[in-house]
């Protein structure tokens, strides 16, 4: 009895997600690139592998990632659906981690969340982890500190994040995931992906503030009336699949 019951409790704080679906056929991959909201005469071809993730925080083509994906590249698109997508011009200011996105057309908005969540709320990142469809559960550590503003990690007002479960089946580098979202239960945007520590088993982010700043500074607006869908450790791996297959979340490639 006493096994089961460690057995139990060992589990309840782990929350895998089911393996994301199968890839799309050829020709539903061009059934999607065409139902893209993109304008389609500015679709190109983007063969390259994803460098990262965005997610659209305004229906009219303005988007967020981290400064570090854009670093990456000299030219960024983002991908719709079978290796065809836009080019997205990039607003930065310096010293900022997070760069805004427009591209001709985009995709329903995520909310924005106002305020960092309550020590221990979860958080959910559906992205591109290792370059295919994955996502990742975590709880609210609090906010950084200085040991961890070194190299390649966060500044001390960024938020850290401990990994309760995965996509089962998920192993290897994250590092798909910079860019992405982390989001609440409410389906709300906290913050930009900005760093993940593998062998601690977390992430961190930057805050609401950060993401609302960046916009500020391009002078782009969210989306007022974006709606976000329900997340519970139970449903937030099928959620994902329709956030991405939705392009609310996007892979980013470097663009030729």
């Amino acid at each position: 009895m006493l096994a089961l019951l460690f057995a139990a409790l060992g589990r309840r704080g782990h929350v895998d997600a089911p393996p994301p679906p199968p890839p799309l056929t050829a020709a539903e991959s061009a059934l999607l690139a065409q139902a893209a909201p993109f304008d389609l005469t500015k679709m190109v071809k983007l063969p390259g592998p994803p460098v990262g993730a965005a997610f659209s925080v305004a229906d009219s083509g303005v988007w967020l990632t981290a400064a570090s994906v854009v670093a990456q590249c000299a030219k960024l698109g983002l991908v719709a659906s079978g290796g065809e997508g836009v080019i997205a011009t990039v607003a930065i200011q310096p010293g900022s981690q997070v760069a805004v996105l427009t591209t001709p057309g985009g995709a329903p908005a995520l909310p924005l969340a106002r305020r960092a969540p309550p020590r221990a709320a979860m958080g959910y990142y559906p992205g591109f982890p290792t370059g295919q469809p994955g996502e990742v559960a975590t709880q609210l550590l609090g906010p950084g500190s200085p040991r961890q503003a070194q190299r390649d990690q966060p500044a001390a007002d960024d938020l850290v994040w401990a990994e309760v479960g995965r996509t089962e089946g998920l192993r290897g580098s994250l590092s798909g995931l910079i860019g992405a979202p982390v989001l609440d239960d409410a389906g709300r945007a906290i913050g930009v992906t900005l760093a993940i520590a593998p062998r601690r088993g977390e992430l961190y982010t930057t805050t609401p503030q950060a993401m609302g700043a960046a916009l500020a500074a391009a002078r782009q607006q969210p989306s007022p009336q974006a709606a976000g869908v329900s997340l519970t450790p139970d449903n937030y791996g099928l959620a994902a699949d329709d956030l991405r297959r939705s392009l609310r979340i996007a892979p980013v490639v470097c663009a030729p």
